[in-house]
Formats: structure tokens, C-alpha cells, sequence
């Protein structure tokens, strides 16, 4: 076998261990099932097998004494022993039947309060979500998405009709709640107007246009990235309020397409598994992309984006402005000013980046916005 399907492995089997774990409840109602089971079977081999009864009397006389019917004995009870047995069965039969019927509504209300309990610790973890990030869809793509949010230090919820994988989603630590995306009521309760951004990563792109439209009409002012399977798709998605939209089958050939007519590049940026994100290329060449945030007391506030670059000893260049009310302003000329609430998107160093952050008084942004591009 080989040695990267030893873990895997041990994880299934964990799995499967877990799936089978039998609860408190569950337990003590098989223990009480099984103590009655004995009782009976001893009531019925005593009267069969030693006092001499037929069988369907020997049944017969156990569940009457049991249950406390009241009827008469099927045949005299003419021996002591025979007796002092029949007491012995009414004392176990009713001790059994008690803490069969005990452990019974244990293990229902057991489950219902359980799930009453999960429902509300859930609610309560909800009802803290600031600021976050909604992923609707917990499947492959859902999945790296919400690791990915995950480090960055986002705080995020999973929504998912499937509640197989809200289960999972739960045991790696995200918060999840299985409901439809596409009802107002499980938006909201996600939080979606307190979220900065709702990403919509399901495989039926009728599906993620109509989460789009219902989010969008929920929240004007959420960031919204949807996944479209088709370049058609693409128009409905933005009309229907997505800010960005995401087509893998688009991106993966053009990526294997820069893969044959630009193998220099991609191996001097990419040395991986092919799925670096632009800031893990650039961190190989000891470079980072960041984006800050320009607080009303920044002293760069009325300076220009060459005062920017010549103050930072040009260890660093200015790609983008991104103006308060949301327009984009790709490669900046010199002269372009800088306003309260802007953000600028630079490169350079990564270890220049927290001191450039301090000494201008900026704030480091970690979040994704809508833009129009001026």
C-alpha cells in the first residue's frame, strides 16, 4: 500500500468508527431491550422445560404476569417452587418493563433535546458572525474556498441543502447550517446583512443566479462572487448583482494553455501542484501583494501616488487605487491624488509591508469589495 494512503486510511476509518458510535440513549435502550428479552425467555424455558407446559402456555403465562393482566393462572400453581419462580417473574418483568419503557423515552427526548441544543448553539454562533463570508455549497469547490477563507483569518458560514456535508463541514471546524440558499429566510439567518461577502460555488447555474438575485435584493451592499459552468452564464450572473464572476472550466484552459506557450514563467512562479494563489507566486520571489487602507488621519492624504512611491524609498509600487465609493483605477499615473477611504493595492518586499503599514498610518485590508473599474 503505498505510504500517502496511510493516513487516508486511518481518517475513513475514524469516520466509520464515529458513524457507529451508539449514543447514551441508544445503549441503555438495547441493555433494557435485552434485559427483557431474558426475563422473558427464563419465564418461558421455566414453564415449559421444567414445569412441563406447552410452549404457547408457557408464553402465554410470562406476558399475563408481566404486564399485570389480572387473568388466572393457565394451570395451578400446586408447588412451592413453581411459586416462588412466578413471584420472581412478576419482580424482573416489572423492573424490566419499567426501564425498558424508561430507557424508550429517554432515547427519543434524548434526541430531540440534543437537537434542540445543537440548534440553538448554532443560532448563537450565527447570531455572532460579523463581517463575514457566506459560502453557499460545500462541495469540492466550496470546500478550498472555505479553507482558504479560513487562513486568511475571515470568519465564515457554510449553507448546504445536503446535510451530509454540513456535517462535515461542522467537524472541520466551520460554522454550517443546512438550509436552501435560494430561501430568504436561510440568507438571513446566515447573517447576509451583516456579511461582506456571499460566494455562490454550486455546479447549477440557475441555481446560482437566483441565490445572486436573492442576496443581492437582501443586501446592496455585499460583495457577491458566483461560479458559472458556462461563458453565457456569465452576463445573467452580473445582471443578477454578482460582483464577480468565476467560470473553472475558462480558467483551467487558460492556465493549461499559459502552461504550453509560457513553461519558463510558470515554473519560475509555480513549482507547486499548480494551485498557488498570486501571492504564493509572488512570495517565491520574496514579493507580496497587500492592499491598505487610507485612515482620515493619514498623512498621505492629498499627496499623490508618486508623493506615495518616492516616500516608501520606492521599495514598493502602487498597481491599483481603489477609490472610496468602490471605482478601480488600474496602474495609477504619478500624478493621480490620494483621498480619505482609498485603498492602495501595492507590491513589493514582504518584509517591507508591516513598516510601510506603520509609517504611513495605514491599515492593512483583508477583505474582498465590489469595484467598478473607471
Amino acid at each position: 500500500m503505498p505510504r500517502r494512503s496511510i493516513p487516508a486510511l486511518l481518517n475513513q476509518t475514524q469516520r466509520l468508527r464515529d458513524r457507529w458510535q451508539v449514543s447514551p440513549g441508544l445503549r441503555n435502550l438495547l441493555i433494557a431491550l435485552a434485559v427483557f428479552s431474558g426475563v422473558l425467555l427464563v419465564g418461558i424455558l421455566g414453564y415449559w422445560v421444567f414445569a412441563g407446559w406447552s410452549f404457547l402456555d408457557a408464553l402465554y403465562m410470562v406476558v399475563i404476569t408481566i404486564f399485570g393482566v389480572g387473568f388466572g393462572e393457565v394451570r395451578p400453581l400446586n408447588t412451592p417452587l413453581l411459586r416462588i419462580f412466578t413471584m420472581l417473574i412478576i419482580l424482573l418483568g416489572s423492573a424490566a418493563v419499567v426501564g425498558t419503557v424508561g430507557a424508550l423515552v429517554q432515547f427519543v427526548t434524548e434526541g430531540e433535546i440534543k437537537h434542540v441544543l445543537e440548534s440553538q448553539r448554532m443560532n448563537q454562533k450565527i447570531a455572532q458572525l460579523q463581517d463575514h463570508v457566506i459560502i453557499c455549497g460545500y462541495g469540492r469547490m466550496g470546500q478550498i474556498l472555505a479553507q482558504r477563507v479560513r487562513s486568511a483569518g475571515l470568519p465564515l458560514i457554510v449553507l448546504d441543502v445536503n446535510e451530509e456535508r454540513i456535517r462535515e463541514a461542522t467537524e472541520h471546524g466551520y460554522v454550517g447550517y443546512a438550509g436552501d440558499a435560494e430561501d430568504e429566510e436561510t440568507l438571513i439567518l446566515a447573517g447576509v446583512a451583516r456579511a461582506r461577502a456571499l460566494a455562490t460555488v454550486l455546479p447549477d447555474d440557475a441555481l446560482n443566479v437566483f441565490i445572486t438575485l436573492t442576496a443581492r435584493g437582501l443586501n446592496e451592499g455585499i460583495t457577491i462572487l458566483a461560479r458559472g459552468e458556462f461563458p453565457a452564464t456569465e452576463r445573467k450572473l452580473r445582471l443578477a448583482g454578482a460582483d464577480h464572476v468565476v467560470l473553472p472550466a475558462t480558467i483551467g484552459a487558460m492556465r493549461l494553455a499559459y502552461l504550453i506557450t509560457h513553461p519558463a514563467t510558470i515554473d519560475l512562479l509555480d513549482r507547486n501542484d499548480g494551485s498557488s494563489t498570486v501571492n504564493e507566486m509572488l512570495n517565491q520571489i520574496s514579493l507580496r501583494m497587500d492592499e491598505l487602507l487610507v485612515p482620515e488621519d493619514s498623512p498621505l492624504i492629498g499627496r499623490t501616488v508618486g508623493d506615495v512611491e518616492v516616500r516608501g524609498d520606492r521599495t514598493f509600487i502602487v498597481v491599483a487605487l481603489r477609490r472610496a465609493d468602490g471605482t478601480l483605477v488600474d496602474n495609477p499615473d504619478r500624478d493621480t491624488g490620494v483621498d480619505m477611504g482609498d485603498t492602495l493595492i501595492v507590491v513589493g518586499h514582504r518584509s517591507d509591508m508591516p513598516q510601510l503599514a506603520q509609517n504611513f498610518t495605514l491599515k492593512r485590508q483583508m477583505q474582498y469589495r465590489g469595484a467598478r473599474r473607471s
